[in-house]
């Protein structure tokens, strides 16, 4: 019985064993990369060109005395940075303002987006001075704020001739417009 028992104890441990998994496939994560950082070119020098003293005058100019005389100050010549100092230090590049990608819409769309767009804006605006008579809270002064830069974003975008997102802001302020209109 003892006997038995210690077969199927074995006989269990090589089955929990085998099924495992196999020694053969066993999956290993790789070492993590380290990448050198891209080696940069260095900024190309600027050739300097050093003035050339020019030939003396035949004849002096034309140089007005003044009727006192000028004390004299003598002024101590000033060290000139080296040039690769200069060159060190280049002066920043206006950046471009980013694109900004519009849809093109029909002439039947741009219409009904015009349409809409004024449509939502008038009544923005309509509803925002109502509210300016009256008390408000914190939360409907907050709403005043977003539905006023809404309106103003709706604004910019109709100057720039995006009408797509002229709708959206004029829409998300016409909502919000109403929704302060019945807080009162």
């Amino acid at each position: 019985m003892k006997l038995r028992r210690n077969l199927l104890v074995a006989l269990l441990c090589l089955t929990a064993a085998g099924l495992s998994g196999c020694r053969r496939n066993i999956v290993r994560a790789a070492p993590p990369s380290v990448a050198s950082p891209p080696e940069t070119e260095p900024f190309p020098q600027p050739t300097v060109a050093i003035p050339q003293p020019a030939a003396a005058p035949t004849e002096p100019p034309d140089v007005k005395t003044p009727s006192q005389p000028v004390p004299a100050v003598a002024e101590q010549p000033r060290p000139r940075p080296p040039v690769e100092a200069e060159a060190a230090a280049p002066k920043p590049e206006p950046e471009p303002e980013p694109l900004q990608i519009a849809p093109q819409l029909s002439a039947k769309d741009q219409a009904a987006a015009v349409r809409t767009t004024t449509d939502d804006i008038r009544v923005a605006e309509r509803n925002l001075q109502l509210a300016y008579g009256r008390q408000m809270n914190a939360s409907q002064n907050d709403l005043v704020a977003k539905i006023a830069g809404f309106l103003a974003q709706a604004h910019e975008a109709i100057r720039t001739g995006d009408w797509v997102r002229a709708q959206n802001l004029a829409q998300k302020a016409q909502v919000l417009s109403v929704e302060l209109i019945k807080s009162f």
